[in-house]
């Protein structure tokens, strides 16, 4: 009987998990990269948030761009010529390039490396949505389960991870193009604002508009209330994600513990590939339920 291989967890630069826990777990990271003004970021040279989201306030155009290619071949090929194995979170593929050059690169380096196994899960989310998978997957393996037993929690409950978004600027949904303009400056003169939730296909899609931001940030968690069932008592963290605004953020997470009891809530910035789409000011909710 051949000995179990050991694996590795990987992931991308943009599931807005505190780098210190992923390096200290061992979790490698592919990077994503965006512009400001057209010069290029990620992979050792960043912006801090404040920065970014400075840049964006500023009426700077800020643009994201998939995983490279080479990088992935170059990643995971460090982890082949270990004899290791990889399980790989991925961003949603529905929203970008990403996950498809993943899985390109997964499966040139398995056809040079034919024991070795990588298995790509398709999230269908983003940010902590990803975080979530990523802190199971990492329990799971520290306590000796196996890369098979890692990825069929991953395919199971992934579904099942409710993303809900709101925004303060609706300029920024507008330049990214989900927003007419009329849309923008008619709903900014009458303060609405929206809810957006990510579907079952890993799509940001609109979910309803309220008037006013405290309004919105308490629908985020009346929606939560509906959303959990099942799932009340099965949470691996709750995720409160933030473009540059963590005092409502923070609001945010205190609404949660109030109601629900959840104590595990990890708050983080929103990182570019969203950010750049949602602006400074959104503010997100992520957690495990009965269905998106």
């Amino acid at each position: 009987m051949k000995p179990m291989r050991e694996f590795v967890i990987t992931t991308e630069s943009n599931s807005d998990m505190d780098t210190a826990y992923l390096a200290e777990h061992g979790v490698g990271v592919i990077p994503h990269y965006y512009t400001i003004e057209d010069e290029m970021y990620g992979d050792g040279k960043e912006l801090t948030v404040k920065e970014f989201y400075d840049a964006m306030r500023a009426g700077k155009k800020a643009a994201t761009m998939a995983s490279n290619p080479a990088v992935i071949r170059e990643r995971f090929e460090e982890y082949a010529k270990q004899g290791k194995d990889i399980l790989h979170i991925s961003f949603s593929s529905a929203l970008s390039s990403g996950y498809e050059n993943i899985v390109n690169g997964a499966n040139e380096i398995m056809e040079e490396y034919p024991e070795m196994k990588i298995i790509v899960i398709d999230t269908l989310s983003a940010s902590l949505g990803e975080g979530i998978v990523i802190r199971k997957a990492v329990q799971m393996k520290e306590e000796g389960k196996t890369i098979e037993e890692a990825a069929a929690w991953a395919r199971e409950n992934c579904p099942h991870l409710n993303i809900q978004f709101t925004v303060d600027d609706l300029n920024f949904l507008y330049r990214g193009g989900r927003l007419s303009r009329s849309s923008a400056i008619l709903g900014t003169v009458i303060n609405i604002k929206p809810i957006l939730y990510f579907d079952r296909e890993g799509k940001l899609v609109a979910l309803d508009k309220v008037r006013g931001r405290k309004k919105s940030l308490t629908t985020l968690v009346n929606n939560m209330a509906e959303k959990l069932g099942e799932y009340k008592d099965k949470q691996v963290f709750i995720g409160v994600v933030h473009g540059d605004c963590e005092m409502d953020a923070r609001y945010v997470a205190n609404m949660i513990t109030e109601r629900f009891g959840y104590t595990d809530i990890v708050i983080r910035p929103i990182g570019p590939s969203i950010g750049a789409h949602s602006g400074p000011g959104a503010v997100g909710l992520i957690f495990l339920g009965d269905e998106k």
